[in-house]
């Protein structure tokens, strides 16, 4: 199979091009820089779809970016960086003679209100109440055709995280009761391979919605009590909310100092095995324990 992958040369790009390169599908890449395997957003415009089974993007500016102060060009950037990449391969896809079987968007648990209580499914209903929740419905809008929080050692939360536990001063984010969904990125990229490979014997739905995520359900607490353990570090540090509000803005640092309980229902029913499945083994693999 032939997959078209926009933004494939981030963090959970590369996992997924390696992942679909072991299982002998052939990979170009939409990049802003030319180069072997990949063409260029402004090519993808003026030239339309190259020929492919499936179509992924996972284009877009780094939430966490610790480089960029929360400010309105940051905003901006985070959505034209998500809404127009997607657009833009969305109306190739529509345009093309021979369109991909599969079409994957990946987007983010903050369309959910965060939540000490309400558990969530891909059934769940929601409607927007902040900017990230604005930011999920113009991003999943964009993707429509005409007639829709990661775990590794080199990128995603992780990559800011390990150095304060390796100098002993992680700590809880917040109160630390909140939920905080997470998933290894092998899983994340598992799951859109997933997608991307429907049973030839039964057609792909029209829209289907899949929540990335692993199935345990953990809080913050949990996850920086068990990081810190197997690192063999302290965890006696909290980071209060005001201060996680100074330092990354008060509308990004609820993604860390507030969650929601996202259950992967619909994954596991299509039949998904999670390589790892409960924080433990997600952890020792990336730390090394």
């Amino acid at each position: 199979m032939r997959v078209l992958i926009g933004g494939g040369s981030g963090f959970v790009g590369r996992e997924l091009t390696r992942l679909l390169k072991a299982k002998g599908h052939e990979v170009t890449i939409v990049s802003r820089q030319p180069g072997p395997g990949k063409i260029t957003w402004s090519e993808l415009e003026s030239n339309g779809l190259p020929p492919c089974e499936g179509a992924v993007n996972l284009a877009g500016e780094n939430l966490m970016n610790p480089l960029r102060w929360w400010n309105e060009s940051y905003r901006k950037d985070l959505f034209s960086s998500r809404v127009d990449t997607t657009k833009t391969l969305a109306q190739a896809i529509a345009d093309s003679p021979s369109p991909p079987r599969s079409w994957v968007l990946v987007s983010g648990v903050a369309c959910y209100k965060p939540s000490l209580t309400a558990e969530y499914t891909e059934d769940s209903e929601w409607t927007p109440f902040d900017l990230l929740s604005k930011l999920v419905k113009e991003w999943e809008a964009s993707a429509l055709l005409p007639e829709r929080a990661v775990l590794g050692r080199d990128g995603g939360a992780m990559k800011q995280m390990l150095l304060p536990f390796w100098l002993g001063l992680g700590g809880t984010l917040g109160s630390g009761g909140q939920p905080f969904p997470w998933i290894h990125v092998s899983d994340l990229a598992g799951i859109i391979a997933h997608a991307l490979e429907p049973p030839a014997d039964t057609p792909p739905p029209s829209q289907q919605v899949l929540n990335g995520v692993a199935p345990a359900l953990n809080t913050n607490y949990e996850f920086t009590k068990e990081l810190g353990r197997l690192m063999r570090r302290p965890t006696i540090f909290p980071v209060p909310g005001f201060v996680m509000n100074a330092l990354m803005g008060s509308e990004r640092a609820i993604v860390l100092t507030q969650g929601q309980k996202v259950i992967p229902q619909r994954t596991q029913e299509a039949g998904f095995q999670y390589k790892y499945p409960d924080l433990t083994s997600a952890l020792k693999e990336i730390v090394g324990s």
